[in-house]
């Protein structure tokens, strides 16, 4: 790993000399095991610890297939999914790797009694697979998380309907919190030049899954002029929501727990913002009742704020605690876009406000390869930056999931893998000191 490091940290290593380079037989990289998978058995999810589940340890450079690359991994980051895994919630994920194990005899190196996890990486290209034109080693890369075979007619019009669709570093093994990983060749993309290999990889998971639930038309399709109604708006995919609705012509109303957080959506440039801790919004009566009357103080509180009108589109991800109130109030016609349920997957409404109304309940699941290619674009570009407030070493991955577990963070937490400090691999410094206040919005807090 070391020559590999050496040569990435040279300024005139060339492609030959990234393809000469031996390949380790291991690397370090954050895993689960199989054997592991009812440590939590009896415990609510609030009290299972990743720290616990997650370990950092050695383990075999896979066989490269054709269509994929493995790249040296330089910086990764925490997702929601990572914590999900971590807990083996709502299954373990060893399940979804047993079931891609029986796809071929190349997907069975997938089930392993490891799994290598994270669905964001920053890095280099060490080698390509059969089949590989478009990148070469040495390329500087961020990944998508989105796997699919692509066999199937189904995918060919929108990809993430591909009856073999995955998330890498979730569904799949050989993920991003690691010193290598493996990857399909279409995951790959440009990294942004003016951010360091932290920055880059913050973005990618959650950038993406925003475009598509709030741009893309395969999610809420936002229009200027919209009211967008945002749930956690300066976490890791709110913060995202946030940016691409301002950058969109679009009115934020931006949620969030805290005034430290609010503070943060005031300095993305959103102006509605509802702390609703601070005015103790209660949705719930009890574990089985819901309260209409919270939702309606809430639509009064939107209208107070967007001049007396509705919200256009919920982008909501809470689930089972907000989804009552998304519903409630949304415009009639509007659209509540879903991509999660981090507080709860059984969903409850009152219907009369759906179809009475005329309102849309849309899934959102990630983002097709087009979604995910548009989405970083706009970050290389320097329209949308990253929300990076934290970084952590790949040794502190349980405490960084941890904290996203516990809500503990802002924006995106980061994880150096290769790195050997943060703040390195940016390319073009002028780009960057045109937005670096924007690039540093979570850090000042």
């Amino acid at each position: 790993m070391n020559q590999i490091l050496d040569a990435i940290l040279a300024p005139d290593s060339s492609a030959e000399d990234f393809a000469a380079l031996p390949l380790p037989e291991s690397y370090r990289a954050v895993t689960v095991h199989k054997d592991e998978a009812e440590m939590f058995a009896g415990l609510s999810s609030r009290e299972k610890d990743p720290r616990k589940s997650l370990h950092v340890e050695d383990v075999a450079v896979p066989e490269l297939g054709p269509g994929e690359a493995l790249v040296a991994v330089m910086a990764s980051s925490v997702n929601y999914n990572s914590v999900w895994t971590s807990i083996f919630e709502p299954v373990s994920t060893f399940a979804f790797l047993e079931r891609y194990g029986k796809l071929s005899p190349l997907a069975k190196r997938h089930d392993l009694p490891y799994h290598v996890i994270g669905s964001d990486l920053a890095g280099v290209v060490l080698r390509t697979g059969p089949g590989v034109n478009a990148w070469k080693p040495g390329d500087e890369v961020v990944a998508h998380c989105l796997s699919v075979e692509l066999e199937s007619a189904d995918g060919h019009n929108d990809t993430m309907l591909d009856p073999e669709q995955r998330i890498w570093g979730f569904e799949t093994n050989f993920g991003g919190l690691a010193e290598i990983a493996l990857v399909k060749s279409n995951q790959l993309m440009p990294k942004a030049k003016h951010l360091t290999w932290e920055e880059a990889a913050a973005p990618g998971l959650v950038n993406s899954t925003a475009y598509r639930q709030l741009v893309s038309r395969n999610g809420a399709g936002m229009k200027q002029g919209d009211n967008v109604l945002i749930w956690g708006a300066s976490g890791g995919l709110g913060s995202y929501a946030t940016q691409f609705a301002l950058a969109g012509g679009a009115t934020p109303i931006c949620v969030v727990s805290s005034e430290e957080k609010a503070e943060i959506c005031r300095r993305m440039g959103a102006q509605a913002v509802i702390n609703r801790s601070a005015e103790d919004y209660r949705f719930w009566k009890d574990e089985h009742t819901q309260d209409p009357r919270e939702w309606k103080r809430l639509g009064k509180r939107i209208r107070e704020l967007t001049g007396g009108e509705d919200v256009d589109i919920v982008f909501e991800h809470p689930g089972r605690e907000t989804f009552g109130a998304s519903v409630y109030v949304t415009r009639k016609g509007g659209t509540i876009v879903t991509c999660a349920s981090t507080s709860g997957y059984r969903h409850e409404y009152d219907n009369r406000y759906l179809w009475m109304s005329l309102k849309s309940i849309v899934g959102s699941h990630f983002a097709n390869y087009r979604e995910a290619w548009e989405a970083n674009r706009l970050v290389a570009k320097g329209k949308i930056h990253p929300t990076l407030s934290k970084t952590y070493t790949l040794a502190e991955t349980g405490q960084a999931a941890y904290d996203v577990h516990r809500n503990l963070h802002q924006g995106k937490v980061g994880v150096l893998a290769l790195a050997p400090e943060a703040g390195m691999g940016v390319r073009d410094h002028e780009l960057r000191e045109q937005h670096i206040d924007a690039i540093n919005r979570f850090r000042n807090v």
